[in-house]
């Protein structure tokens, strides 16, 4: 019963992969038909040049010869042979010059699209499970090249096993036992070489987290990122451990497989070659000396043959490796490309209203990792409330925002925007209610206004981004550069970009929140890598905001919160205090001694200084 099973699992598995050949062949032809035509006939030809030459050509002019037919005769046939291989070898250059390079690139743009819009679509919990991203990342890796191998491999082995067939037929018409020497490169192939690349495989399973070290080590070793701990500690002795104990699990991973590896490469190779071709020759001259049964034109054709035949087989198996491989990356392809989203980013809904009135948190869980961060929490905001999300690392404040945004969505209860489950909305529509800082922001290597707009476009743009940028605290620093606020950012594209301090970086990812006019202001943590003076400057013009907006800011620290209308204390997922900043001082809870805390903290500091003076 175990063998049924495991028999049944290998078809299956076979079939899965044709699955994904034929899932990629329609792919490529979706963006160009152009390429699968040219892919057939560039094997077409091929393979006709290798029957017709090696079963038609020479057969016809050594049995001309053996017959002693007319010089004119065996000449014409010639130069229609010579007129139909430069014809084939015309239409196969310029299908591997011209159509697949020209090709390729359509069915590259198509489909990195296709990837890249799916990539936009998936919601974010999919880039924060390793699972999904692993699948991802191995779809993107040369995502059309392996598209493209498979269109040229089907086509290759569909006509090559044709080819193999009709060569054959050739063989057996001229020697019935010849065509038992077939075997020979079978064995060799497809015994022998499945067996290498299978241990060859092992050996690459084996090696990629050896390999993945090694990337790592490269990559940190060139980017700037690491270069001045490299610089200033002993890191760079670490690294080079790390570097060499991979190389030399490597070296002993690649001896552990070396003799395998290569008796089996030398048994492929002895039935491939050594074996047909010593063997045919052998049998073709026993045949034609001992038998008397074969001619010397027949052997001349028959060894001719053999040795089409051989390297039909050797293409053939070639072609059937590259799709069984591929096709198991394209699986990841096609999973991902096939990936319903939970929450796609084109969700379709009622358009909300430029008018917000409330946001309702109504008995919210949320489990990442099976593990409950969110716990049947409720809360209401209502319109122009400025609200603070406090508690210490881990209390769930981002995760309540990333709620808030439908960046996820509850296990449970239901989030309401002005009475309505925000999943009713248009996501799109919704989403454009919020204008949201995050800690971990990204820049992007593109102009400062850019950075700003984040691609929404106005009439007065410029105007807007400078407007945002003072009150952000960070305009002055942009107006000194020589292109000011059309100064690219970083040096990953210009030499001349700008590479600012954590702290500016800061100020012009809150810049990004005052460009968007949105009813509701999300800032979390917008002061982190801030000095209190640039910090209390930041929060004023964050205030002002509040008397046109509503506003939503998570912050450690407390001093920042004292204004805002309600406070909630979050720990493990729960609010386990509410009110202003007055109320829950008098309440003398936990929010009370973590400020109390931080109090004395900025006060202790603020003596050492004046000690120091």
């Amino acid at each position: 019963m175990g063998k049924k099973e495991s028999k049944k699992k290998d078809n299956l598995t076979l079939i899965q992969t044709l699955k994904n050949d034929w899932f990629a062949l329609k792919l490529g032809a979706s963006y160009s038909k152009s390429f699968v035509t040219g892919a057939f006939f560039r094997r077409l030809f091929g393979y006709f040049e290798w029957v017709y030459w090696d079963g038609i050509f020479l057969r016809v002019v050594v049995g001309a010869l053996d017959e002693h037919k007319s010089f004119e005769s065996i000449l014409w046939f010639i130069l229609i042979s010579t007129m139909v291989l430069i014809f084939t070898n015309l239409c196969i250059h310029y299908v591997e010059n011209v159509v697949f390079p020209l090709e390729t690139t359509r069915i590259y743009g198509g489909l990195y699209k296709k990837l890249f819009n799916k990539a936009k679509n998936v919601e974010l919990k999919c880039y924060e499970d390793p699972d999904f991203y692993n699948k991802y990342t191995m779809a993107m890796d040369g995502a059309d090249t392996k598209v493209t191998e498979i269109i040229k491999k089907l086509w290759g082995t569909i006509i090559g096993a044709i080819a193999l067939m009709v060569i054959f037929k050739f063989m057996y018409d001229i020697d019935k036992l010849s065509v038992i020497f077939i075997i020979s490169p079978i064995i060799g192939n497809f015994i022998f070489g499945n067996y290498q690349n299978k241990n060859e495989f092992k050996r690459y399973q084996e090696q990629i987290p050896y390999e993945k070290v090694l990337n790592y080590v490269n990559r940190t070793m060139y980017l700037p990122d690491g270069a001045k701990e490299i610089r200033l500690t002993n890191v760079f002795s670490l690294l080079k451990k790390q570097y060499n104990k991979a190389t030399d699990q490597n070296v002993s991973i690649a001896e552990k497989f070396g003799f395998k590896v290569a008796s089996l490469n030398f048994w492929r190779i002895t039935f491939t070659f050594t074996v047909i071709f010593e063997g045919v020759l052998l049998y073709a001259i026993y045949k034609n000396r001992v038998a008397g049964t074969i001619s010397l034109a027949e052997i001349t054709v028959m060894t001719s043959l053999m040795v089409a035949m051989t390297w039909i087989l050797i293409i053939l198996f070639e072609d059937i490796l590259v799709l069984m491989k591929n096709g198991v990356f394209v699986n990841n392809l096609r999973a991902f490309l096939e990936y319903e989203e939970k929450i796609p980013e084109n969700a379709d809904g009622i358009i909300p209203s430029s008018e917000f009135e409330t946001l309702e948190f109504r008995n919210v869980s949320f489990s990442y990792k099976n593990e409950e961060t969110i716990k049947n929490l409720s809360f209401t905001i209502n319109k122009g409330d400025i609200v603070a999300l406090v508690g210490h690392n881990g209390a769930g404040k981002t995760t309540i925002i990333k709620l808030l945004l439908r960046l996820y969505d509850p296990n449970s209860g239901e989030i309401l925007l002005n009475g309505h489950n925000i999943k009713e909305y248009n996501l799109k529509a919704y989403r454009n209610m919020f204008a949201t800082t995050f800690q971990d922001f990204c820049m992007f290597a593109m102009t400062v206004k850019e950075n700003v707009l984040m691609g929404r476009t106005f009439d007065n743009e410029d105007e807007i981004t400078i407007k945002a940028l003072k009150r952000a605290g960070i305009y002055d620093k942009i107006s000194t550069l020589p292109d000011g606020i059309n100064t690219m950012m970083t040096k990953e594209f210009d030499e001349d970009g700008i590479v600012l301090s954590g702290g500016q970086h800061q100020k012009l990812a809150v810049a990004r929140t005052f460009a968007k006019e949105s009813p509701i202001k999300i800032f979390d943590e917008p002061s982190s890598a801030l000095d209190p003076i640039a910090e209390y400057e930041l929060f004023k013009n964050i205030l002002k905001e509040g008397r046109t907006h509503t506003m939503v800011f998570i912050s450690h620290r407390l001093s920042s919160v004292k204004n805002c209308d309600k406070v909630f204390m979050l720990e493990k997922g729960q609010i386990i205090e509410e009110g202003s900043h007055d109320e829950l001082i008098k309440l003398n809870g936990k929010y009370a001694k973590m400020y109390l805390r931080q109090a004395m903290n900025y006060l202790a500091i603020e003596n050492e200084k004046e000690v120091k003076l």
